[in-house]
């Protein structure tokens, strides 16, 4: 069994406290990001002057699904999702993807990035006011643990892979206190673990929240993104329609824990996770370089729930920057009209970055593979927009040259109504072993983990159950926390 430590280091807890008061600065709890009605009144007051993407303690709030989606001001609603037409996707199954654009960042990654933080906040485990928050990622996960530093007016040190867009690096030099690129890509996670264990011998007082490893980010999806999903069918389902299941590439392994709280809320569903062509880790042991950015690879994170995986299906990265081409250039759009694809549906697909491209892509293969109709109904999540990779786009048109109807025709025709089953699992029990194995190689042999634990990660019945236990008594802490520091009280 594993849980999230919450012991309480009272010396450095006097310190936080001290700090938040100095920065006014409320702590929302697990219910309020599922239930932004629940923000304390002068909170909701002030942020009505705030813009999303401020760097304001107040946004600690608009880490929920249900911002309004505007830049600024805006109140709070509904879930943020799109859903995908038969006439795009090419199959009869009705798609569903939640939108991440609308959070502090652009990314919903700020809510993973919480909710490893919080916890060792709240606890007095971590100091603002002494230790550097480490944030290795491969791309929005840093970008989100930055985001939260300066809320708290702590140092931060981002790390992520020399060849993620610019868009990032160039957010991350005004947030993070220092930027590290590390080689490669998207591919190379071992290569920022490295450069972990060489920050933690340089004798430097820092703390490492590795979105790998830290179950604070499955909880967080668990929770928050499984409440929402439920929130999301609630509404959409008809009296013939079923749920059958959510397909995720799989990053780090924070997102695709809301598959855990789903199955949890209709045991019949599935969960497929899915990664890049090119690196076929999941599905062939496999490795290599891609183009889908933020989704690292070439290892399982210690996060992830594989026995709770149902199929695993790996995207050619070609289809996905081909379709942000098709989804964002003009000729793109005016193809996609012809088609049939509504164009209040057509403006709004740059809420697609590369990943969540990949994500409708492999519920298109999930649908196509187990013969959904038109009453079956698929979710996935948007995790990022297009304003994250407008530089991607810039250097599609100097490599390949302008972007035309018979480009569009043939990316449509190919990436998605011509997507097949190909490079798809279902897993069998063995399978799962398999690829819960891996995990022994990255997660013991490199990075100190026990054998013991990865076998209680697989045979222990309360492993997983324990962690989703947690959140009543984080919300405690916050709340205690709050009532403590007196900011709340004084606005």
């Amino acid at each position: 069994m594993t849980t999230i430590d919450l012991t309480v280091h009272p010396d450095r807890l006097e310190r936080a406290l001290g700090r938040v008061r100095e920065r006014g600065i409320v702590i929302p709890t697990f219910a309020q990001m599922k239930d932004p009605a629940r923000t304390p009144p002068a909170i909701k007051e002030r942020l009505a002057q705030v813009g999303l993407w401020d760097v304001n303690p107040l946004n600690l709030f608009r880490i929920t699904w249900k911002n309004a989606p505007q830049a600024k001001g805006g109140d709070f609603g509904g879930v943020n999702y799109l859903e995908f037409p038969s006439s795009l996707t090419g199959t009869e199954a009705r798609i569903i993807g939640l939108v991440g654009k609308w959070f502090p960042t652009g990314a919903h990654k700020v809510g993973a990035a919480f909710g490893c933080l919080v916890p060792r906040l709240v606890t007095g485990q971590f100091d603002p006011t002494t230790q550097k928050a480490v944030w290795p990622s491969t791309g929005n996960y840093c970008r989100g643990g930055a985001y939260d530093s300066a809320l708290l007016g702590c140092q931060s040190i981002a790390i992520l892979p020399a060849g993620m867009s610019k868009e990032r690096f160039e957010w991350l030099s005004k947030i993070a206190g220092e930027v590290i690129k590390t080689p490669g890509s998207e591919s190379n996670v071992k290569e920022i673990f490295d450069k972990c264990w060489e920050l933690r011998k340089s004798g430097q007082d820092l703390m490492i929240f590795n979105q790998f490893e830290e179950f604070g980010n499955y909880l967080w999806h668990f929770e928050v993104t499984g409440q929402a999903m439920q929130e999301v069918l609630k509404k959409e389902l008809g009296p013939r329609d079923t749920y059958r299941g959510l397909a995720l590439t799989t990053g780090s392994a924070g997102t695709i824990a809301c598959g855990d709280a789903m199955k949890q809320a209709f045991p019949g569903s599935k969960v497929a996770a899915s990664e890049a062509l090119q690196c076929p880790t999941l599905l062939e042991n496999g490795f290599g370089a891609h183009r889908i950015e933020g989704i690292g690879d070439k290892h399982v994170p210690w996060i992830h729930n594989v026995k709770n995986t149902d199929v695993v299906v790996a995207i050619d990265d070609a289809a996905v920057v081909s379709l942000a081409r098709l989804f964002n250039e003009k000729a793109g759009r005016t193809y996609l009209a012809k088609r049939g694809v509504p164009e209040g549906l057509a403006s709004r697909l740059d809420l697609l970055g590369f990943s969540g491209i990949a994500n409708v892509l492999s519920c298109i293969k999930m649908a196509k593979y187990y013969e959904l109709g038109k009453h079956d109904v698929l979710l996935t999540v948007l995790t990022d927009s297009m304003e994250l990779y407008g530089s991607r786009l810039q250097e599609m048109h100097a490599e390949f040259g302008a972007y035309g109807e018979t480009d569009a025709a043939a990316d449509f025709a190919r990436y998605l109504h011509g997507a097949s089953t190909d490079h798809l699992l279902e897993l069998r029990y063995e399978d799962r072993r398999r690829v819960h194995n891996l995990k022994y190689y990255t997660w013991v042999e490199q990075q100190g983990r026990t054998y013991e634990e990865i076998l209680a990660q697989w045979h222990a019945s309360d492993y997983w159950t324990a962690v989703q236990g947690q959140v009543g008594e984080i919300d405690a802490r916050i709340e205690e926390f709050n009532r403590r520091s007196g900011v709340l009280k004084s606005l």
